[in-house]
């Protein structure tokens, strides 16, 4: 049995060249064959195989070669590569051997209080009790549960009063377990559904914050009490989110009217404002609609961003275009560096420090490249260069998922190339770490966290990590809370 590590230079990029690999490929392969004790050869193949099924391509014949191999690993890698190249739903992966599970992890004691209140949507003294709890996300889900039914209850509505009044203008820091401006937010949306008046106050005062989330909930608020001015005058503000959230409110109200907004909106650069203007401006009676909207569309696919596939379907419907008029750009296929080591068993771990401004704390995950090697290597690679950091946790359901990891801080703005779906055998359980997506192969490198067991996301999302220390920091994760950093941890960490 040859051993790569044991190859000369001239002699492994003559082995790369006959397999039709590069030198850098092979060298990349050394420290799986090490641990593994396969030959050049046999590591080689395995890289073949996931290029294979990164491509797509069911006919490529290392997928034979691979499936007639010695090595049941091999075997494995081609039969799943093929699974999920001819099924993207891969429904027979429970063919394959089972992959070990991921951790189990104790839930806290606040979680059963928050599902209890969905039962008390028209408690209204249940509710107010809710917004007293020991724990943040069971008092702000009281707020998000409140409705009609309430509006006698002025102590309940004197609660989220309070919430917006202590809203500090500099919003951009918490301690843990507490909130800066997400109370304030969650309470003026409750006002604006159920007491427009105090809604209306609410918002005049939110509307000028300088924390760009509670702007972007005053556009919200604005929306459900009707009040178009202030929305009209977020469409045009500085941060994209806000924008966006506005339009798409005042579109709600205004219909067409306000298309001179909307056409200036698609003029910006973020794909998320980009695409809410272009949606607001379809069907638009007027004449220079459809111009403005296939010029901005050229200039999105020069910037050749697959995450921005939904900004550039909204300007082709603007222009009154059919979605196969879309150029996306062409995926460049590269196996990752740590793509074999990772499908061969590598164990590489990863450590994310949340800000102190969001609370601090850490959490660690492991990558499950036996499930999903090319994503995990990719998501590797992005971190080793610092592409996370700085980053916010945009998405949070207390009960469902926390997601994040976009340039952007929405579900929009991703990595310019899309990560192909690895949909495999492990269950999106508490604590497993899935990758966002919009569709069949539309990774857009956004993490989400599991909170509780979903299994109905086995179908749809790759499972490509775990949290394996921390889960009390993930549980703690707040709307916007920002990640200072994630790095690799060392070996044996």
């Amino acid at each position: 049995m040859i051993r790569l590590d044991q190859l000369s230079a001239s002699r492994l990029s003559a082995a790369a060249r006959r397999l039709g690999l590069s030198t850098v490929l092979a060298f990349a392969l050394a420290p799986a064959l090490t641990a593994q004790s396969l030959t050049a050869r046999d590591s080689m193949l395995v890289g073949r195989v996931l290029l294979a099924e990164d491509r797509r391509d069911a006919a490529d014949p290392v997928l034979r070669e691979a499936a007639a191999h010695s090595d049941a690993r091999l075997r494995t890698l081609a039969q799943r590569a093929l699974g999920r190249i001819t099924d993207p739903k891969f429904v027979r992966r429970d063919s394959l051997p089972a992959l070990s599970p991921a951790p189990v992890w104790p839930e806290p004691t606040w979680r059963l209080r928050f599902r209890a209140l969905t039962a008390k949507r028209d408690d209204c003294a249940g509710l107010r009790m809710a917004t007293a709890d020991s724990a943040w996300p069971v008092r702000l889900r009281a707020a998000q549960l409140v409705r009609a039914s309430c509006a006698g209850d002025t102590a309940l509505r004197d609660v989220f009063v309070g919430w917006v009044r202590a809203l500090p203008m500099d919003a951009s820091r918490r301690a843990r377990g507490e909130v800066s401006w997400q109370a304030a937010a969650q309470g003026m949306l409750a006002l604006a559904r159920v007491w427009p008046a105090e809604g209306r106050a609410a918002v005049v005062g939110a509307a000028g914050h300088r924390q760009w989330q509670v702007r972007q909930y005053a556009a919200r608020a604005a929306a459900a009490v009707a009040d178009t001015l202030t929305l009209r005058r977020l469409t045009a503000d500085r941060d994209d989110n806000v924008s966006e959230a506005a339009i798409e409110g005042l579109t709600k109200l205004t219909a067409h009217t306000d298309d001179a907004l909307y056409l200036a909106a698609i003029e910006r650069r973020g794909a998320q404002v980009v695409r809410a203007a272009a949606a607001a401006l379809k069907g638009s009676p007027r004449p220079d609609v459809a111009a403005a909207a296939v010029r901005v569309f050229d200039r999105f696919v020069a910037r050749a961003n697959a995450s921005e596939r939904d900004a550039r379907l909204a300007l082709l419907a603007a222009a009154g275009r059919p979605e196969s008029e879309d150029k996306p750009p062409m995926p460049a296929v590269v196996l990752p560096a740590d793509a074999v080591t990772l499908a061969l068993g590598a164990d590489v771990r990863l450590r994310v420090t949340m800000s102190a401004a969001s609370g601090g704390g850490t959490f660690d995950v492991k990558l499950r490249g036996d499930n999903a090697p090319l994503m995990a290597s990719r998501i590797l690679a992005l971190v080793k260069q610092r592409y996370y950091d700085g980053l916010t946790w945009h998405r949070v359901e207390h009960d469902f998922v926390i997601q994040g990891g976009s340039p952007g801080a929405n579900e929009y703005v991703g990595l310019a190339e899309f990560l192909r779906d690895e949909l495999g055998g492990v269950s999106h359980r508490r604590g497993t770490v899935g990758m966002s997506t919009r569709g069949h192969d539309t990774g857009d490198a956004q993490w989400f966290v599991n909170l509780r067991d979903n299994a109905r996301l086995d179908a749809d999302y790759t499972v490509w990590a775990e949290v394996i220390a921390g889960i009390d920091v993930v549980d703690g994760v707040l709307e916007g809370d920002t990640i200072e950093r994630i790095e690799v941890l060392p070996a044996g960490r």
